[in-house]
């Protein structure tokens, strides 16, 4: 009791931390927000000063010199795990700096005229298509993507997919166990289940007008169900909605802690915490949504033949075992597996999730979940 009692006050001393430190919700994951380098106004060329390759099965990369300015959308101890084998692989150095995925893209975005960084990694390629359209983005088709799905390759070359994120349904199994199987509740199986009355005011949900992820699962639900049914759908789980958190991945501290029952998460964040020891189930339901996790190259930085070197990298078998042994998600190379404990892709369940539309149907669905959900909460 114990041991999980000071295990609690330290995610929640994480979460408090990461708050205080301006914290975004646009991307799908929970990602710490704060400098860990001061940028130059000029930052040394870091271009490669070999050329030479290393080519095998696991892919393909070069050697370097230098350094490479990173603007990362990651959890920070994901980012500090990339950085430090880049720089035993290639021999380039990274500076990077924290950051929520909204904010991440507001900050490249604000500094197209004279870009500080020269790559931007983690968060949902959603966010990636406004700034490809502005010409943020340096054009860059590696050749470690060729085999690859193509839903992980931008056809335009802008933006890379390099991991996947999955939808789930999180649980206290102690107070399920003493509070909802008493009263012949099941484990939810699918999102359906997650309209039973007896999860009223025990269910949480992140707000998918500040949230990328429940921005994702809310077109989810519609691309599930179709337009009508969709929305009475989500108006119906909010009747058992206690209430909306900012973030996408705050809401996994309280459930994990047993401050509520249930809640909607990412499967890979989720995951990471219940390793923590926390009492904390994972389901996956069928017809669930996913993520793809972007990486792009922004135009005009200060080191662009660096930054082809990290894309090539991110790409190579043991950069993708990597991600998946420090965070959990999946990796877009078939040769790699799946992270230990979750189900692989081939069990999984995936609705037809257009990303396209997805964007495009944004603004109004947004529009509508505040103004016909959000502001008549009473």
């Amino acid at each position: 009791m114990k041991k999980k009692f000071y295990a609690a006050i330290a995610l929640l001393a994480a979460v408090s931390l990461a708050a205080c430190g301006g914290t975004s919700a646009d991307n799908g994951s929970h990602s710490s927000a704060g400098s860990k380098t001061d940028i130059a106004e000029s930052p040394d060329s870091g271009v490669a000063a070999d050329s030479s390759a290393k080519s095998s099965a696991t892919g393909t990369v070069k050697k370097g010199s230098g350094k490479l300015i990173v603007y990362s959308a990651l959890n920070e101890d994901n980012t500090i795990a990339l950085k430090d084998q880049f720089k035993k692989d290639t021999g380039i150095d990274i500076e990077y700096i924290s950051l929520g995925g909204g904010d991440a893209v507001a900050r490249v975005q604000a500094e197209m005229s004279n870009p500080k960084a020269d790559f931007l990694v983690g968060g949902s390629v959603d966010l990636y298509g406004s700034l490809a359209d502005a010409g943020a983005f340096e054009q860059y088709d590696s050749p470690n993507n060729d085999d690859l799905d193509p839903k992980f390759n931008d056809p335009n070359h802008y933006w890379q997919g390099w991991y996947m994120g999955l939808l789930s349904i999180i649980v206290n199994e102690d107070r399920f166990k003493e509070e909802l199987s008493p009263k012949g509740v099941s484990y939810p199986e699918t999102w359906d289940d997650l309209l039973d009355p007896n999860y009223k005011d025990v269910f949480v949900w992140s707000n998918p007008t500040t949230a990328g992820g429940a921005y994702i699962a809310t077109a989810c639900q519609l691309f599930r169900l179709g337009d009508e049914k969709g929305w009475e759908y989500l108006k119906n789980l909010d009747k058992n909605v206690h209430h909306y958190y900012k973030g996408a991945g705050d809401v996994i501290s309280p459930v994990a802690t047993g401050e509520f029952i249930a809640s909607i998460a990412w499967a890979h964040d989720s995951y990471k915490t219940q390793q923590q020891g926390y009492p904390l189930k994972i389901i996956i339901p069928k017809q669930t949504a996913y993520e793809i996790g972007g990486a792009a190259i922004i135009k005009g930085g200060p080191n662009t033949e660096n930054a082809k070197i990290f894309m090539d990298w991110l790409l190579t078998k043991d950069a993708q075992e990597l991600s998946v042994s420090t965070s959990y998600r999946y990796p877009v190379r078939s040769d790699v597996a799946a992270p230990e404990g979750l189900p692989s892709l081939d069990e999984v369940n995936l609705v037809n999730y257009d990303r396209t539309k997805a964007a495009d149907m944004k603004e109004d669905v947004l529009k509508k979940f505040d103004e016909e959900i959000i502001s008549k909460r009473t």
